[in-house]
């Protein structure tokens, strides 16, 4: 398993905490990734941290599958159903490859949480660290970070992750995914009729 355990701290949630099936959380998500991304920057990264293998962990890849090759010349995604950026090759996939200047790395990972946040998406400035709800000892990942709830942080839960409704995850990164392709189309000025996800 692969997961990152959300802090009960209020700070992991100043960012902003919306439900994931909130009618507006595509345009609400895009303006608060639009606000974190500096001016200046050339390409945007996304790391879809997650296994395919596992329900509740799949988020990632989900969201990477569905921005595969939509933005080649200012997105590239690393993590997908087909090429998951999990805990056996994140470091080694990652290090090595060196992010150019004027770079931004969107980090997207699946986490527990507490009660009142579940099936919620947040969007939490700064990055995230993999694993550290299981105690692996991953480099942090990201400029910013989105992280979808999708259990409560609950020893007694851990076994459900495997069980997870897929469609909440995909209804998740369904919403995700939309809001990263409409800050990539704002931010690098696409024409408003640009597809917003991938056709497949």
């Amino acid at each position: 398993m692969f997961q990152q355990q959300v802090l009960h701290s209020a700070s992991t949630f100043s960012k902003c905490i919306i439900p994931y099936d909130h009618k507006l959380a595509p345009l609400i998500i895009r303006n608060n990734l639009f606000s974190l991304i500096p001016d200046g920057i050339e390409h945007i990264y996304v790391a879809g941290i997650g296994s395919s293998l596992i329900n509740g962990d799949s988020l990632g890849p989900f969201v990477g599958t569905l921005l595969h090759d939509m933005y080649p010349n200012h997105l590239t995604v690393f993590g997908s159903l087909q090429f998951p950026l999990d805990a056996q090759n994140f470091v080694p996939t990652l290090s090595g490859f060196s992010l150019p200047a004027n770079s931004f790395v969107i980090a997207i990972d699946s986490v527990l949480g507490p009660k009142k946040h579940v099936n919620s998406i947040v969007i939490q400035e700064g990055s995230l660290l993999p694993g550290e709800g299981l105690g692996q000892n991953l480099p942090p990942i990201g400029d910013c970070s989105v992280m979808g709830v999708v259990l409560e942080d609950n020893p007694a839960l851990e076994s459900a992750l495997f069980y997870t409704n897929l469609h909440l995850i995909y209804t998740m990164a369904s919403t995700i995914a939309r809001s990263i392709s409409l800050t990539v189309r704002q931010y690098f000025h696409y024409p408003s009729d640009q597809p917003i996800l991938s056709s497949g």
